[in-house]
């Protein structure tokens, strides 16, 4: 007997359409019947769902049946109900609703990803799950839903150039460190899963981004502060970020701020301000206001960069050093 018949004599309803119209039920009965009884209903079907969907440990769940309960839930709208309700469901449930949602977004029905096509039709849901960040106690599960979606480039599109996308520049600085963690991985993930949607975004958005991203590399908290600063090095140094770095590394307010970070407390907010700033240096075609920058303010870049702290054994960043410092030390 298949895994989802064996399971479904256990836990009636029996059928696909049968399964999705009782959690369906039990989502809209949440804000019609008793609220404990409903509570407890929607608990056991998406108890049930997670069984059938990923299986017991033992017993592969049957695909063809996954599949077609992924279709159902499309049809039924339950992808919806799911968003809408989290904020009313407990802890156990919402671990198993991410979980379900995490697999449902991965099947594929016709060679399409019904669940990310229902999305794609719904766009005000990816914007629902951002401003859940605002709730302690589902910002987690939130966070686990968007980083899923955002795994596919029109769901990541929408984000970026949503209104929604400027809360995470509030968010990573959230009194609560495991939520402004969670923000930071899913605004990296971001500006990082799809590289042509964000050097599209980039293109088109790059003053508003940096502008916001800056207030981040001089905020007060020092864990912003160094986060931001370490994505940053290695943002812009990958190669398919070159046009945005080529661009960054010609404008005198980004080399200012480098250097107020040279000046940092941290080591490790120093050193990944060194990867930026020697960037502005080395550059062949610097222009004539960055070049007068680094002659105003050399005496002092010179010093920083003799100071600048480094790791026993670490001859790349003193061969790296050195040959800035002696980079400044013949501007003219």
């Amino acid at each position: 007997m298949s895994f989802f018949f064996r399971m479904a004599s256990r836990l009636r309803p029996s059928t696909p359409e049968e399964v999705v119209r009782s959690i369906k039920d039990s989502f809209l009965a949440l804000h019609t019947r008793t609220h404990a009884k409903a509570l407890e209903e929607v608990e056991k079907n998406i108890s049930s769902l997670r069984l059938l969907i990923s299986g017991d440990g033992e017993v592969e769940p049957n695909q063809e049946q996954v599949l077609l309960i992924t279709l159902e839930i499309c049809n039924e709208d339950v992808i919806s109900l799911f968003v809408q309700n989290l904020p009313s469901l407990g802890w156990t449930v919402r671990k198993d609703l991410v979980h379900c949602w995490c697999i449902l977004l991965r099947q594929k029905v016709d060679e399409r990803y019904c669940c990310v096509q229902y999305i794609e039709n719904h766009m005000e849901l990816l914007d629902f799950l951002v401003g859940c960040y605002k709730n302690l106690d589902i910002a987690l599960n939130c966070g686990h839903m968007l980083r899923e979606c955002i795994k596919y480039p029109t769901l990541a599109k929408y984000i970026l150039e949503s209104g929604s996308f400027e809360l995470f520049f509030e968010y990573v600085e959230l009194p609560n460190f495991d939520i402004a963690s969670d923000a930071l991985n899913t605004f990296k993930d971001l500006l990082t899963k799809h590289e042509t949607v964000v050097a599209e975004f980039l293109a088109s958005h790059y003053d508003q981004f940096f502008e916001l991203y800056s207030r981040l590399l001089s905020s007060t908290n020092y864990v912003t502060r160094r986060q931001a600063m370490k994505f940053l090095s290695e943002f812009l140094l990958e190669a398919p970020n070159s046009q945005i770095m080529k661009r960054y590394i010609v404008e005198v307010r980004f080399l200012n701020i480098m250097i107020n970070l040279l000046k940092d407390s941290s080591k490790n907010i120093r050193i990944c301000a060194f990867h930026v700033f020697k960037v502005f240096v080395a550059n062949p075609n610097k222009p004539r206001c960055i070049i007068e920058a680094l002659l105003d303010n050399r005496r002092e870049l010179l010093k920083l960069l003799h100071n600048l702290p480094t790791s026993k054994g670490d001859d790349e960043l003193e061969e790296e050093k050195d040959l800035i410092i002696q980079q400044i030390q013949k501007l003219a």
